[in-house]
């Protein structure tokens, strides 16, 4: 059953993703679930240069429409790093290629492939969850979209 430790299957929903998504299914929604209010989480100062610059980036993004939280900071923060170790992989693959060598002189796969293909797999579940993704939108519908003004639009690019 999803959602119980050591079991595999699908992830519970939150049940603001259900409503927003009008897929409360056979179950009842949790009209409990703690629903904390929106909120900018401040960056964490440890994070990487590049890190910190897809928090800038996405966290005006993510708060236009309502999907940060101030207890979702752990969860952005491992996202940005993510980012940015992909970031730093592909830079070292376009330096040294995907092909070096061995210590012995034979050919083998860059050990940044794994790095950059582990950060991939980081990022794709944590895009999910915040609903950065093409797939993970069109499960999302709101009801009114946000407001905002011309000079607050272009600070969002």
């Amino acid at each position: 059953m999803a959602g119980r430790p050591g079991r595999s299957g699908r992830k519970p929903k939150p049940t603001y993703l259900k409503v927003l998504e009008d897929d409360s299914g056979h179950r009842p929604l949790n009209k409990n679930e703690p629903k904390p209010r929106a909120a900018v989480p401040p960056c964490p100062r440890h994070l990487s240069p590049e890190a910190k610059k897809e928090w800038r980036r996405i966290v005006p993004k993510l708060e236009a429409v309502g999907l940060i939280t101030r207890i979702d900071r752990a969860a952005l923060a491992m996202y940005c790093e993510a980012w940015g170790r992909w970031l730093e992989a592909e830079e070292a693959l376009r330096k040294y290629g995907v092909m070096v060598k061995s210590p012995n002189g034979f050919p083998m796969q860059s050990p940044y492939i794994a790095v950059a293909n582990k950060a991939m797999e980081q990022m794709r579940g944590l895009l999910t969850e915040f609903g950065m993704s093409p797939a993970s939108r069109t499960r999302i519908s709101v009801l009114e979209p946000p407001s905002i003004d011309p000079e607050s639009e272009a600070l969002l690019d």
